[in-house]
Parts: structure tokens; C-alpha cells; sequence
């Protein structure tokens, strides 16, 4: 009887121990996975701004009626594929991408230029200011239209948080770029002001250079590709829906060459002293935040908001790293990824720290598309969704993804999930913000990509859906998802 008590218990032992084991081992082989809906790529749509229609009475109007004290500022941002009309959806794909490979490399080519392994660019002037633009590579991407002077004259400004200057075409155009508005008449404004040279905001600038004839300060934005903007630096009214902000330090450029689009100008948002938002901190208590809608799957357009609103309650925060030397983009920590509920293995922060020389870091960036990983993580990050992604059918590469799927037929697919773990803040990410399609056939593609560079840099596609909140008072950025609504 014994005997058969301890057969009976030992069986028991085993078939939990076993049960546990099985149990454990499902668990750890175990993906997360979420459902992606298959949109097609987006068809360009064109503005059209009924507000607008009569510029007389939208002068008149707006001038008369806006506040010169509201602590909050809301914009519609709209993306610059809807200035264009002539362009099919894969047209405009095939461009995103080439504008966002000269952006990337412009980027690069100035953080590694600040740490002291590149050479400055200088225009014909002798001086630059350290700035990237999005205009200048065609990849601002997002544009809102704003009113400039006394009275406003209106016009679409590109907006972007990898540069700082403000700054906007000026007649007389010693040499101008095509813009869809007239190019602004500083004569014409009740408002402008030149700065004259040695005034505390002509030396904000990295080499201020003074016109002898006119006793004015003088700017030059260089980019990586040749393109650049010069003109005087001066003070001018901006109004936006219902808000005029004033004195506002900006470039008026007469000489604008290079790859420059349609837009009038840039709006700088960078962390740099002359930024839009570091300018009017004591108005918006140095607080912004932006959600940009996925175009594929809504056509409602994208928001930005200054001031305190800006904060949404929901958003999960992550530190800002300083670069000693490099202040305009934003750094931020990125401490591992996550595919399928697991932790990449290989994808570690030492892959994403930034020296104190100012090489490496991750920066968070409005006119990128493509998020960029250095090298390593990008490899582990791509094979593990591979792994996770078995199941679905491989297509060729396409432009600078190697990671494809032909997904032609289907209106749904599971792929597994992806998380980014910033310190104190885990960004899940929407199927669509990684899984992108890329012509009209079917095939998606995985949107991230690596790089040869130190410098990682998370782009726009993996924003959208985010209340993406910049908090430089606090010296943090945060994360609310959906944010758009």
C-alpha cells in the first residue's frame, strides 16, 4: 500500500513538474503579436484654405482681431506632399525617400562636424550659422500657414525641430526660389525691424557679420548640400490663427539658392537660442507638442500646440540629453527595443550613448521619416522581426529597406509588436508605424534602416498617432498615444 502511495505521489510530482516546464517553455517561445490593417499608399490631397481666399479680408480680419497675450498657440500642420498636385502616390513615396536620405546625411554630416570630425560648411560670405533645415533638403515635411508683418501677409512656413533660425525669402530677391505666395515685401510692414550690428540679438548668432554700408547685422544658413540662405537679420510680427506674436528675431533672406520647395521659409523649433520656442519661452513657458497623423489611414490634418496645453496627461516622459556641442536637436536616451514582447538581444544603450565628445545619441527629429539605428541595432532589430514575421511572404528590397513583404491580397496581417525603451518611458508603436506600404501593388516594408554613423534618429513615421510633447522647461519629451484626437 505504501508502495503504491509513493508511485502515486511521484507520478503526481512529475506530471506537475512537467506541466510547468511545458508551460514555461510556451511562455518563452511565445510573440506578441498585433493586427495590421493594409491602407494603400496615400493619394496627394490639395489644400485649400477658405480663410484665405480674399488675402485682403483675411488682413484686415486677422490683424484686427488677434491677441498680442494668449499663453496658448494651435496650428493645423499639414504635410508638404499636399503642394503637390502633379505627383501619382508612388511619386511622391519615391521622393519622401530621396528627400529624407539628404536630410539624414545632413544631419550626420553636422552632428559629426560639431564633435570635430568634419569640416564646416561656409558659403561665399566667409560665415555660417549651425543649422539644418528640411526645407533645404526638400524634407520639412510639415508646413503651416502663418501670417508675416504689419499687416500679416500670409504665407506657408515649413516647420522643424532640426533647425533654429527662423527665417523667410525677402524682396528684393537678389536670387529667389519658386514659393506658391508672393515673396514678402519687408517695405510693405509697419513691423520690421533690421537689428543693428552689435545688438545683443545679432550676436546670438554662431558668427554675427555686419553690413558696413547699413551699420546691419547680416546672416548665412549653410546646409550640407550647397544650398544656403543670406540676408539681413531683423525683428518681425508673426500671427498665427488668432495670436500675433511679436518681435520675433528671423533671417530675411534676399539670396535663397539650392533644393529649396515651395514653401515661403522655416519656422525653427530646435533647442537653440534662437528657435521659435526658445524665443517666446516666457509666453509659452517653453512648451510645445505636436501629433502627426498617419496620411494613410486619416485625412484629417496634423496639430501643433504652444504653451501649457501642450502637455497632455497621458504622456509618458523621457530626459533630454545635452550635447555640450551641439544645442539644437533633441537627444534622448534610448535604452533597448522590444519585438514580439522580448528584448532584442544585442540592442543595448552603450549602442545609443553619446560621448562626451558629442559623437553617437539618438535625437528625435519632425523632418526625418525613417527612423535610422546605427549598424548594430538595426542588424538585431531586423532579425528579430524576421523571426517574429516567419509566416509572411518576403518580397525583393525596395530603396533602402531590405526588410519587404508582399502582402498583395490580404486586407489584414499579425506582425509582432515593437517597443521602444526610452529611460522612463516605453513607446509601443501601431503596426502602421513600422510596416509601411511602398507601392500600389502590395508590398510593405519594415521602415526603419541603419546607418554607418554613430547618430541614430527617430523619424516621423514612428511618431504618427503621438502627442509628441517637448517640455524644455522641464528639460524632457513625452509620449501620449492617440494623441490626434
Amino acid at each position: 500500500m505504501e508502495g503504491k502511495t509513493r508511485n502515486a505521489l511521484l507520478f503526481s510530482f512529475f506530471t506537475v513538474f512537467l506541466l510547468s516546464l511545458s508551460t514555461a517553455i510556451d511562455t518563452s517561445n511565445s510573440v506578441h503579436y498585433q493586427t495590421l490593417l493594409l491602407n494603400p499608399l496615400p493619394n496627394p490631397s490639395t489644400l485649400s484654405w477658405p480663410q484665405y481666399q480674399s488675402e485682403s479680408e483675411s488682413e484686415s480680419l486677422t490683424y484686427f482681431n488677434v491677441s498680442d497675450t494668449d499663453t496658448t498657440l494651435s496650428l493645423q500642420l499639414h504635410h508638404i506632399d499636399s503642394l503637390s498636385i502633379n505627383e501619382d502616390p508612388q511619386q511622391l513615396f519615391n521622393l519622401r525617400l530621396q528627400r529624407d536620405s539628404l536630410r539624414v546625411e545632413s544631419i550626420t554630416a553636422l552632428a559629426a562636424s560639431a564633435a570635430g570630425n568634419g569640416t564646416r560648411v561656409r558659403g561665399n560670405g566667409g560665415f555660417s550659422s549651425s543649422v539644418v533645415s528640411g526645407l533645404a533638403q526638400g524634407s520639412g515635411e510639415y508646413f503651416t500657414r502663418l501670417g508675416v508683418g504689419t499687416p500679416p501677409r500670409y504665407m506657408y512656413m515649413v516647420l522643424d525641430t532640426g533647425s533654429d533660425i527662423v527665417w523667410l525669402q525677402c524682396a528684393p530677391c537678389k536670387k529667389c526660389y519658386a514659393q506658391t505666395d508672393p515673396v514678402f515685401d519687408p517695405s510693405k510692414s509697419r513691423s520690421f525691424a533690421r537689428v543693428p550690428c552689435g545688438a545683443p540679438l545679432c550676436n546670438r548668432l554662431d558668427t554675427p557679420v555686419c553690413s558696413q554700408k547699413k551699420k546691419t547685422c547680416l546672416y548665412q544658413v549653410s546646409y550640407g548640400d550647397g544650398s544656403f540662405t543670406v540676408g539681413e537679420f531683423s525683428t518681425e510680427t508673426l500671427t498665427f490663427r488668432g495670436s500675433r506674436v511679436g518681435r520675433v528675431a528671423l533671417g530675411c533672406g534676399h539670396d535663397n539658392e539650392g533644393l529649396f520647395v515651395g514653401a515661403a521659409g522655416l519656422l525653427g523649433l530646435g533647442r537653440g537660442k534662437l528657435s521659435f520656442p526658445s524665443q517666446t519661452g516666457r509666453r509659452f513657458n517653453r512648451k510645445f507638442s505636436y501629433c502627426l497623423v498617419d496620411r494613410s489611414a486619416s485625412a484629417k490634418p496634423s496639430s501643433m500646440v504652444f504653451g501649457d496645453a501642450a502637455v497632455s496627461r497621458t504622456a509618458r516622459f523621457t530626459p533630454l540629453v545635452s550635447n555640450p556641442k551641439l544645442d539644437t536637436f533633441y537627444y534622448l536616451e534610448l535604452l533597448g527595443i522590444s519585438v514580439g514582447g522580448a528584448r532584442v538581444p544585442g540592442i543595448t544603450a552603450s549602442l545609443f550613448k553619446l560621448d562626451t565628445a558629442g559623437n553617437g545619441g539618438v535625437i528625435i527629429d519632425s523632418g526625418t521619416s525613417v527612423t535610422r539605428l546605427t549598424r548594430p541595432a538595426y542588424i538585431a532589430l531586423r532579425d528579430a522581426f524576421h523571426a517574429g514575421a516567419s509566416s509572411l511572404k518576403r518580397a525583393p528590397e525596395f530603396s533602402l529597406f531590405d526588410t519587404c513583404f508582399d502582402l498583395s491580397g490580404k486586407t489584414e496581417v499579425k506582425v509582432p509588436t515593437v517597443v521602444l525603451h526610452f529611460r522612463g518611458a516605453d513607446v509601443s508603436l501601431p503596426a502602421s508605424n513600422y510596416l509601411i506600404p511602398v507601392d500600389s501593388s502590395g508590398t510593405f516594408c519594415f521602415a526603419f534602416a541603419g546607418t554607418m554613423g554613430g547618430l541614430s534618429i527617430v523619424g516621423n513615421i514612428q511618431q504618427q498617432g503621438f502627442r509628441v510633447v517637448f517640455d524644455l522647461a522641464g528639460s524632457r519629451v513625452g509620449f501620449a498615444p492617440r494623441g490626434c484626437a
